[in-house]
């Protein structure tokens, strides 16, 4: 016990002692039970360490008292030497010491020590069998709870109200919540306000709020809990109007709010993103004096930052006094949500600064905000700081570490973090197959795929969507058509994201009647289902389709948004219809209040430059957009080549060198341009100036997809390991091709 001693003791504040005449084990049992009931547990350690060092020896009355300090300290091991003490003195026998050792080992989640401990009394009165009950509710093992209650009523041992406290403390089911409400009515325990308090909150808890609110109703008496259980049950439902009226009713019967109740319909506010109401409470909050506390605070910031008004969301947090590591995580997590990456990474800079430790949750959201802004070197810095201050992530944590090296491209730190985690979820495989699959490495994201169900992790829908978009983005139709197929078998489907993706990626590898079918058999369509077929009709040359589809939306009622707009003016461009084209871009702005963005104005200028109106798509762009665009001006330059208008050409030509000087692509496209027109010396011009500017022209390039694997094609380079076997299986084919009088005009050297 002399480590004991020396653990415990504080040289700057000397241990209490009863005075030199009486210095028994009742008097310091009487210090130790004043200490523990003011919480001060270190000192009730410390003063039985003097107890022990003058040779005054423990009794029964000690025990209790000690292990309730260890519990509350978080000493478990001297909790053992505890009950080995209590052991070699013969006091297990005690009722109250055997209840502390129970409620010891259950606080430490060691319900079989606690069993053991219960099993070996001779005789145990309602506190050791209120304690085992609830060792076993607060484990989880409530059906083993319920059962020991039943023997307890069949010992004949009646219950009291802090049993049925402690056997709701692990309940969860309505059928439950139920039976002990039951037996609160018939133990006549109707009027102690804290198990109804309970018993209302695990009702909400069950989601049974009608009848959580029909216990509140008959409750005699209710105070601050009973109205904040019945608050938080409504607001977990979302049912805001019910969160309001309570908040007004329960200052009609002269029930103040607390922190808690404005707190509570601050996040319903929140949840719904109502910015008048979040207002409106934040008003009386402000009246009550409520918003210097840090938990309002927060629900606040997250409140303003959940209706995307970043300023107010602003002003709290800066006038805040206290900002603890939960409202700088709210304004980081908050900032990055709403697109604001660079201002989050700017907060978390500040909170490093202030020295307040960040925690797995603050981390994962800047590692968010680096992702959003694609920069590998801030999250790689942060990254270094969770190694050099040894943080334990959580796996959220690690798996924003994932999804941020893949959205930087880097996919071997990526992989590397991922392979290093030793506990993953379908979020940890969902971020590694999706990174693959966004960099277009459809071959990995199908190996990942394959070892996550290899593991019985089940696949959701965004795993599915994920593959599909690579599936889409390559051109890969038989390995999108096997993931169609798994989703059936995983009844993924009807799923209105899974459904889109597979629209789009039958759209994009070539078979728009399975996308059109895919369509059809959805359950529901949005917007962006809508506009992904459009898309797909218009690319595929079909835009009388198209524009049939874009009616039937009409008439659906569904107010197109400028995504919708962009693919029918789209497929109008690509199939030359010029006066319906401009008819739709007009109501996009008179009918619908929609202002064309950059992409609506390059459409329209597209789309009179296919139709030979150059000098009318000119005109346009240079009335609507305000300030010069260089890709714009190269759908100008490609039209007046077409056309042949040699002045409007120069005049194009000019401008984009004006404001490009230094792309090779540009004097690439006025070489093809002067060449088309005959003007050599324009050409030779051209490639005399990117000549001397040091620039190259970037080799063109195609890509085949087979069995997963994607295969580039350079001109002019023979880089390809295949090419000489490419080449002579081209020759054959000719020469095949020859005789069957199909390619006779053609040779392959």
């Amino acid at each position: 016990m002399n480590k004991l001693h020396s653990s415990f003791l504080n040289p700057l504040k000397p241990p209490i002692q009863p005075t030199p005449t009486d210095t028994t084990t009742r008097a310091f049992n009487a210090i130790i039970n004043r200490l523990s009931s003011q919480g001060s547990h270190h000192e009730v350690l410390v003063t039985y360490s003097t107890m022990l060092k003058t040779n005054i020896a423990p009794d029964t009355h000690s025990f209790p008292n000690l292990l309730k300090a260890c519990t509350s300290l978080n000493l478990f091991v001297y909790g053992l030497s505890f009950h080995q003490c209590i052991v070699v003195n013969g006091f297990s026998s005690d009722a109250y010491i055997a209840s502390s050792l129970i409620n010891f080992y259950a606080k430490f989640g060691h319900a079989q020590n606690a069993r053991k401990v219960f099993d070996t009394m001779p005789e145990r009165n309602l506190v050791p069998w209120t304690s085992i009950i609830g060792c076993y509710s607060r484990a989880g093992s409530v059906g083993i709870a319920f059962d020991m209650f039943s023997e307890m009523r069949r010992g004949g041992i009646q219950p009291s109200s802090v049993t049925l406290l402690s056997l709701l403390s692990g309940v969860s089911e309505f059928a439950h919540v139920k039976c002990l409400h039951g037996f609160a009515v018939l133990y006549g325990f109707e009027t102690d306000m804290s198990l109804m308090n309970s018993i209302l909150n695990v009702y909400c808890k069950c989601g049974r709020v009608e009848d959580a609110r029909d216990l509140f109703e008959y409750m005699n008496g209710r105070d601050i809990v009973s109205w904040n259980s019945l608050i938080s049950g409504y607001a977990q439902t979302g049912n805001i109007r019910e969160v309001f009226q309570l908040l007004y009713k329960m200052r009609v019967e002269g029930m103040e709010p607390d922190k808690q109740t404005y707190a509570t319909a601050v996040s319903v506010a929140a949840t719904q993103s109502n910015l008048k109401l979040g207002k409106s409470v934040h008003g009386q909050i402000l009246r009550t004096g409520f918003e210097l506390d840090s938990h309002v605070e927060t629900a606040l910031i997250v409140m303003y930052l959940k209706c995307s008004n970043i300023d107010l969301a602003f002003q709290i947090f800066e006038r805040a006094m206290h900002k603890d590591v939960v409202l700088w995580t709210a304004m980081i997590s908050g900032l990055a949500q709403n697109d604001f990456a660079d201002r989050a990474l700017m907060v978390f800079c500040q909170m490093l600064e202030s020295r307040t430790e960040p925690s797995s949750a603050t981390v994962a959201s800047a590692l968010a905000a680096c992702a959003q802004l694609g920069s590998f070197d801030l999250g790689t810095s942060i990254h270094g700081y969770v190694l050099r201050q040894v943080m334990r992530l959580d796996i959220p944590a690690q798996n924003a570490l994932v999804t941020m090296y893949a959205k930087c491209a880097h996919l071997d730190q990526s992989r590397a973090v991922f392979e290093s985690m030793s506990k993953r979820d379908l979020v940890s495989w969902n971020a590694i197959i999706a990174g693959y699959a966004q960099n277009g490495h459809l071959c990995e994201a199908l190996a990942f795929f394959s070892d996550m169900r290899a593991t019985l992790e089940k696949p959701d829908s965004l795993t599915v969507v994920s593959l599909l978009q690579a599936c889409a983005s390559t051109g890969a139709l038989h390995q999108g058509k096997w993931i169609h197929n798994f989703t059936i078998r995983s009844c993924l489907r009807p799923c209105i994201l899974v459904d889109t993706a597979l629209v789009d990626m039958y759209s994009k590898c070539g078979d728009i009647d399975k996308a059109h079918k895919c369509f059809v058999e959805m359950s529901d369509w949005d917007l962006v289902s809508w506009s992904t077929l459009i898309s797909g009709y218009g690319c595929h040359g079909k835009a009388e389709t198209a524009l049939r589809l874009y009616s039937e939306l009409l008439q659906t009622g569904i107010k197109p948004n400028h995504v919708v707009f962009l693919s029918v003016l789209s497929a109008c461009s690509h199939n030359g219809l010029v006066d319906k084209g401009l008819s739709i871009y007009q109501s996009m702005t008179e009918d619908f209040g929609i202002a064309p963005s950059l992409e609506h104005r390059a459409c329209i200028v597209d789309l009179l430059s296919r139709a030979g109106k150059v000098e009318e798509a000119y005109d346009f762009y240079k009335r609507v957009f305000l300030e010069p665009a260089v890709d714009v001006l190269g759908i100008l330059l490609d039209a007046s080549r077409t056309k042949g208008d040699v002045e409007l050409g120069d005049l194009i030509a000019g401008e984009i060198l004006m404001l490009r000087p230094v792309d090779a692509g540009n004097y690439v496209q006025l070489a093809h341009t002067y060449a088309s027109m005959n003007r050599w010396d324009g050409v030779g011009e051209a490639w005399n100036q990117m000549k001397s500017l040091g620039l190259k022209k970037l080799p063109g390039w195609s890509f085949i997809e087979l069995h997963g694997t994607i295969t580039t094609f350079f001109t002019d380079h023979n880089s390809n390991a295949q090419l000489d076997d490419i080449m002579s299986l081209l020759k054959i084919l000719s020469k095949e091709m020859r005789k069957s009088s199909l390619l006779g005009w053609y040779d392959i050297e």
